[in-house]
């Protein structure tokens, strides 16, 4: 599993050659959100067609725990080779990147 910071995704966005996927519930997903998609972590078996396999993916959450549940299970079980956990998860992004998005 490899891991990501807030400043290597904020430059991989610039160059738009990143897909986030965040695995936050759909309401934390609505407080605050970055240039990304939502399946929340518990449905993430059923819907990880929704997922490009042959894209670079980051995964976040609020603070990186549930990502790296994810990423593991797609690795593992769905054979999924370039992923990224998010560090810090979108808690950092808010404190490095962007802190006008609500903090929750």
């Amino acid at each position: 599993m490899q891991f990501i910071s807030v400043n290597e995704l904020q430059v991989n966005l610039q160059q738009n050659n990143v897909i986030v996927l965040d695995v936050r519930e759909n309401y934390e997903f609505e407080i605050c959100k970055i240039n990304s998609f939502n399946i929340p972590m518990g449905e993430i078996d059923k819907r990880f067609n929704e997922i490009p396999n042959d894209k670079n993916v980051v995964i976040l959450c609020k603070s990186g725990k549930r990502a790296e549940v994810v990423a593991n299970l797609l690795e593992k079980e769905f054979n999924f080779k370039n992923l990224s956990v998010l560090s810090g998860g979108i808690l950092a992004w808010i404190e490095n990147i962007d802190n006008t998005l609500e903090l929750y």
